[in-house]
């Protein structure tokens, strides 16, 4: 598999937040997409996920626009963005349940990515009394539930505890290994350490960058 984003630009107002974002990756890679607050990463991956459009560009996979597609971007896209897109007032059991069939659930939680993700042990947990953790895994949970080959994800780590960091970086290396093709909003060195190409975001282009594991060198260079 192959995807393409091609000269995607979005303005607000009069405001050019992406003026032709282009880049390309293949199964088993990641793609770090870095850059400032206002930058537009959250922006990017929300036009991919079909939540907002863009004024102009597609996103390619192996040669169909998925922006115009919505059938198979249903398919073969997951989105983790920075909030929580769960109900608040349902236990993680119930939320899972809109996502799963009885039996897949069932699966997943005994030896799947529920299991690795830790949702298992907060599965009568009402949404509204979980940690920010617990809200991140199950969204991860929740997103990947129809295995999508295709997984976007804004800023999955921020602001958690390392046990939970490290579920999570621990199933996005499986993702990757079995074919999986990630683009991931980050600055975490940890979650930077599982890409394969990096691009910034500056000025509304992307510009690929080489990250030689420095952080606060990247940091200057946003």
């Amino acid at each position: 598999m192959r995807i393409e984003l091609e000269n995607i630009k979005k303005s607000f107002r009069k405001k050019e937040v992406l003026k032709g974002i282009s880049l390309s990756a293949e199964s088993g890679t990641c793609i770090g997409i870095l850059g400032g607050n206002g930058s537009g990463k959250s922006t990017l991956l929300s036009i991919l996920a079909g939540v907002q459009p863009c004024d102009e560009g597609r996103f390619l996979c192996d040669g169909r626009d998925l922006l115009r597609d919505t059938a198979l971007r249903g398919r073969a896209v997951g989105y983790v963005p920075q909030g929580t897109p769960l109900m608040e007032e349902l236990t993680a059991k119930d939320n899972l349940s809109l996502w799963y069939s009885k039996d897949a659930m069932e699966r997943e939680l005994e030896n799947g990515v529920l299991r690795m993700l830790g949702v298992d042990r907060f599965l009568k947990t009402t949404v509204s009394k979980m940690s920010g953790g617990m809200k991140k895994r199950l969204s991860i949970g929740c997103a990947v539930a129809k295995r999508p080959p295709i997984l976007l994800l804004d800023e999955p780590s921020a602001a958690l505890d390392l046990e939970c960091k490290e579920n999570i970086a621990q199933y996005l290396t499986l993702y990757k290994q079995g074919g999986g093709i990630l683009l991931l909003a980050t600055h975490d060195a940890a979650e930077l350490a599982l890409c394969d190409q990096w691009y910034i975001l500056k000025d509304g282009l992307s510009l690929s960058y080489q990250y030689d594991g420095n952080v606060e060198r990247l940091v200057k260079s946003l």
